[in-house]
């Protein structure tokens, strides 16, 4: 069973889930599930703000449907299983574990979703398992990427298949995928290479725990947890003139991924 988000990249990984795999349903979540508390929190002035200046930012960052060209080229978006396609709301909602009861999936695989909660946490015969958009646990929560360029360690740019708990990606670790970093990349071309490399890494996954082989170890750092708050105006110019005046990197970074299985106990 699939649970994403609506944007281009979440629909990519979901199809090439769906091609590794014998998906039952596709959970696309659309929106925000809107409650009087979150209504009266999103207004006022600081919150509005930020969320105001975030909104503005995005759609002058992912103007011209570059994402969608990236990910699908010249085709539009869409699921190659549309027929198991649903969309919700938000992905809380209480059909949504209905769903999973009455299909009983082996796994639940999530990317792009709000964060999982009961009841529908805990579903999933083998567990759920999440993308994650940064290296766990050092990068953990949003816009990583740009934490990682940042915090000068082009190294450290990636994402992380990890099985999920009640934390904020701090369930144990499957993976850790870093895409090939380039002289002269941007943030949000490294960020969309390491998802495409990582729903690769995904597929293959699913490929090797059906045949048997068992994955996850505990995170044993508590790392740190960047916010969408966190991120400033000020942060991005000071590494916008950092990159101006001389690259991170002068020499490529190959690919690379690295596997947690499931550690074993001798007798």
């Amino acid at each position: 069973m699939i649970l994403c988000g609506p944007a281009p990249r979440h629909m990519y990984v979901a199809n090439c889930l769906c091609r590794a795999a014998r998906p039952v349903a596709i959970v696309q979540e659309t929106g925000t599930r809107w409650t009087a508390k979150k209504l009266r929190r999103v207004l006022q002035p600081k919150q509005l703000l930020s969320k105001s200046s975030r909104w503005l930012h995005d759609r002058r960052r992912y103007a011209g449907n570059k994402e969608a060209i990236f990910f699908f080229e010249n085709s539009a978006p869409r699921f190659e299983r549309n027929d198991l396609a649903i969309q919700v709301a938000h992905v809380n909602e209480f059909k949504v574990a209905e769903l999973a009861d009455q299909q009983q999936p082996d796994v639940i695989t999530v990317f792009g979703t709000s964060l999982i909660k009961p009841p529908l946490l805990g579903k999933g015969r083998l567990g759920m398992v999440n993308l994650h958009g940064g290296l766990s646990p050092e990068y953990r929560g949003a816009d990583c990427t740009f934490w990682a360029l940042y915090n000068s360690e082009p190294e450290k740019v990636g994402c992380t298949l990890h099985f999920i708990d009640a934390g904020i990606d701090t369930g144990q670790l499957i993976a850790h995928v870093c895409p090939e970093v380039r002289p002269g990349d941007d943030e949000l071309t490294l960020f969309w290479r390491a998802v495409q490399y990582g729903a690769q890494v995904y597929a293959d996954f699913l490929t090797r725990l059906e045949a048997g082989e068992r994955f996850g170890q505990r995170q044993t750092k508590k790392g740190r947890l960047y916010r969408v708050k966190d991120r400033h105006w000020r942060h991005e110019r000071a590494l916008a003139k950092r990159l101006k005046r001389s690259p991170l990197l002068e020499e490529i970074l190959p690919p690379r991924v690295e596997w947690f299985l499931s550690e074993v106990i001798s007798q």
